[in-house]
């Protein structure tokens, strides 16, 4: 893929004390939502689509990655976990958008170091944000019954 215009204006990321590891959920989540629509795109364009995206924010972009290459790499365990909570639904039958929400914040709460609460709010943030007016109520609600299983 030859170099492209960004896809997010400086408008689209958040703000605040955290706002770089926001960043790296938002560049994360839509890759792993074009992985999921478009197979074998992250491995065509995923590289330069997080430098384009986050220029000169190495740790980021580490960061991103990390999360990126674990989701991706766990998928079978977290789509499995991710059947187990969410009553009526199978994960294929999620919405593309709301299923990769869902991934990367399991992905978190199960393999990473950050705080469940984190997580969630998080998710639930990137669902208000790209999903549907139900999104929020709905990953909230996941990801809820799986903070509470890892806990038990």
């Amino acid at each position: 893929m030859d170099e492209h215009d960004r896809i997010n204006t400086p408008d689209d990321y958040p703000k605040g004390k955290f706002a770089n590891r926001s960043l790296a959920r938002v560049v994360a989540l839509q890759m792993l939502y074009q992985e999921d629509m478009n197979p074998g795109s992250m491995a065509a364009f995923g590289e330069e689509f997080l430098r384009t995206e986050l220029p000169a924010h190495e740790p980021i972009q580490a960061f991103a990655q990390l999360l990126i290459d674990g989701a991706s790499r766990k998928q079978t365990e977290i789509d499995a976990e991710l059947g187990q909570v969410a009553e009526n639904w199978t994960v294929s039958r999620m919405s593309s958008t709301d299923r990769n929400i869902l991934r990367l914040a399991t992905y978190e709460i199960l393999f990473m170091e950050t705080p469940r609460t984190v997580a969630i709010s998080e998710a639930v943030e990137l669902a208000k944000r790209f999903g549907t007016a139900d999104s929020a109520g709905f990953v909230n609600g996941v990801l809820d019954k799986i903070g509470r299983k890892e806990r038990e």
